[in-house]
């Protein structure tokens, strides 16, 4: 554990500052709980000077008369402990001096960490270096749909382990790379873009986080993955260096995601994991190029729909399923003929307005039972859905791939909070079961038949 005083800077103590000099780190080496001879409960904690010195002044200096409440032997056995730039401190003395503490996990004498919360040993490490590149893989949060493009990371946990997943962030004063070697001069501060907030202590750092989905194979729907809720996270995007996250995982494949909050926040970051049990790390390479963009269709026909729609306060503007006036969102009806087997379905949800003026949004999609709705059932709306495409995000366009059986469905869109007014279309792409015609008369080239739209006003 490290922590700062607030009294050190450029070695220079300034009038009213304590001796411990402003801005400067020391290290707890050791913590006491203890009885005084009057019986008093006491914590004492041990204090290491990194610059070799002691500089406490305090009634627990040598020859202090903190020293005289405490039994002779117990006095004794811990003056006699002390090394070159240690001293003792009082519980309310070391709170009173100091204002920032780092807790850090401990490190063994083979150099492995161990867990502050089961002491147990994380022996197995990897890590991967990564970058968030601006208008490519600078997705931001998840309330943005560009979510996905961020940089990815495969997870293979081969035994129940206890995991610490760490996120560091390289600052944008230190143009240099992992081992040290200077990449660029260091952009002054007038020409580097606002990072936190203005006189913020993380000012040169962007605010970043984790978040870990588990899969069941490498071959995964990427977006059905992160539509759904991660198994572990960090509480938030935080300003600071490195941001970290702790979980018990069980054996299987896990998809690691860092990000910035804001999309097209462009920064270099390391990415490493510590683990009790034996894991591989590795970087979810982009396609190849021949491969289809993003947005493009499997090969095959398509049918594509598109339902438009409005949300109006009062009306139809109903809000996400927080609340009670959701039923009255806009319900649309889908319908999976019979075939060979389920169908794949792409549904998109695009609202029309500018990006400043955007919405957050989402759709849910409800399974009408075979037979329809017995009379006094209740509301499709009110009953739990097939498919989501949530948490609501700020974005002109959210979307949903799934595979359908034969049956019929509702695709309810919404806003967030109820009565946000706005226009928008529901887009379904199914892709048609039907094989391509080989044609006779030119040579075996495939005939491709061109998909229709079909427009619906609501």
């Amino acid at each position: 554990m490290s922590f700062c005083s607030s009294g050190w800077e450029e070695h220079v103590w300034r009038e009213g500052t304590s001796e411990l000099g402003e801005f400067h780190a020391f290290i707890i080496s050791d913590v006491r709980e203890l009885c005084s001879s009057s019986g008093r409960e006491m914590l004492l904690l041990r204090i290491l000077n990194p610059w070799g010195r002691r500089c406490w002044q305090g009634p627990w200096r040598e020859g202090g008369e903190g020293w005289s409440q405490l039994d002779p032997a117990d006095a004794s056995e811990l003056s006699s402990q002390l090394q070159e730039g240690e001293f003792w401190v009082e519980e309310e003395e070391f709170i009173r001096e100091f204002d920032e503490i780092t807790i850090s996990y401990p490190i063994t004498k083979e150099g492995h960490l161990q867990s502050l919360y089961t002491a147990t040993v994380l022996r197995h490490t990897q890590k991967q270096p990564g970058a968030w590149v601006k208008g490519q893989s600078a997705g931001g949060c998840r309330n943005n749909s560009s979510f996905p493009s961020n940089p990815k990371f495969w997870l293979r946990v081969l035994e129940p382990s206890e995991v610490c997943i760490a996120l560091l962030q390289r600052p944008r004063v230190c143009q240099a790379d992992w081992a040290g070697r200077i990449l660029a001069p260091a952009p002054s501060r007038e020409s580097r873009p606002a990072l936190s907030p203005p006189g913020f202590p993380g000012k040169d750092y962007q605010a970043v986080g984790l978040h870990v989905w588990k899969v069941e194979k490498k071959r995964v729907n990427l977006l059905g993955v992160l539509s759904a809720p991660p198994v572990a996270g960090t509480a938030c995007h935080a300003y600071d260096r490195e941001v970290h996250m702790r979980c018990a995982l069980s054996p299987g494949y896990y998809l690691v995601v860092p990000s910035t909050f804001l999309k097209d926040a462009a920064g270099h970051f390391l990415l490493r994991v510590f683990s009790s049990g034996r894991i591989s790390l590795s970087e979810v390479k982009a396609a190849p190029s021949s491969a289809a963009a993003p947005g493009d269709f499997a090969a095959g026909e398509w049918e594509t729909v598109q339902l438009r729609g409005c949300w109006r306060r009062g009306q139809t503007a109903g809000g996400s399923r927080n609340f009670l006036s959701y039923p009255s969102n806009p319900c649309f009806p889908l319908s999976v003929p019979l075939g060979t087997g389920p169908r794949s379905i792409r549904v998109t949800l695009r609202q029309h307005c500018r990006d400043s003026e955007c919405h957050p949004i989402g759709f849910h999609i409800f399974q009408v039972p075979e037979g329809g709705w017995p009379r006094g059932a209740p509301s499709l709306l009110c009953l739990e859905p097939l498919l989501s495409c949530v948490p609501h995000r700020y974005a002109q366009e959210v979307s949903q791939i799934c595979r359908l059986s034969a049956g019929e469905y509702r695709i309810v869109p919404s806003t967030y909070l109820p009565d946000a007014e706005g226009d928008f279309t529901v887009i379904v792409a199914t892709q048609i079961d039907r094989r391509p015609i080989r044609s006779q008369e030119t040579l075996g080239q495939l005939l491709q038949e061109v998909s229709f739209t079909a427009v619906m006003k609501r």
